[in-house]
């Protein structure tokens, strides 16, 4: 389980009941938190139990590639899930930073990353793993 803060709870929840609402996450718990001051609503997948919090930020704003998460990753089961939910996100004006396509360093890899409404970039993927995987050399160095 993992929240995110975020400067609007009502925007930040459209996008992301819009990227992983297909999937199969719903929307479970409203609860207020341990501050008191506001509200965290969890998003989960019935299936593997993982779960999103999304709360009210107190200022700032993200910045890609500034101290904080880099990306969050969200696996999917085949291509086509990739393919979807990428479509989601161009059909509702999310901003892509790389459309869907397969990994130059990981066989079988494919993956798309969109920017949530306030920079946080997410990732959508599919990988059928190899028992036996290791990156490649390049990738090692």
């Amino acid at each position: 389980m993992s929240d995110l803060a975020v400067a609007d709870v009502e925007r930040s929840l459209t996008f992301y009941r819009g990227l992983l609402g297909p999937l199969g996450w719903v929307e479970e718990d409203r609860f207020p938190t341990y501050r008191g001051t506001e509200e965290v609503i969890y998003l989960r997948d019935p299936t593997t139990r993982m779960a999103l919090g999304l709360r009210p930020v107190d200022g700032g704003a993200h910045r890609y590639y500034d101290v904080g998460i880099e990306h969050l990753a969200i696996e999917v089961d085949s291509r086509d899930e990739v393919d979807a939910a990428h479509e989601r996100c161009v059909a509702d004006g999310a901003r892509i930073h790389h459309p869907p396509e397969e990994d130059r360093d990981i066989d079988g890899y494919y993956a798309f990353f969109v920017f949530d409404p306030d920079g946080m970039r997410m990732e959508v993927f599919a990988w059928p793993r190899a028992q036996d995987w290791a990156p490649s050399p390049e990738y090692r160095n």
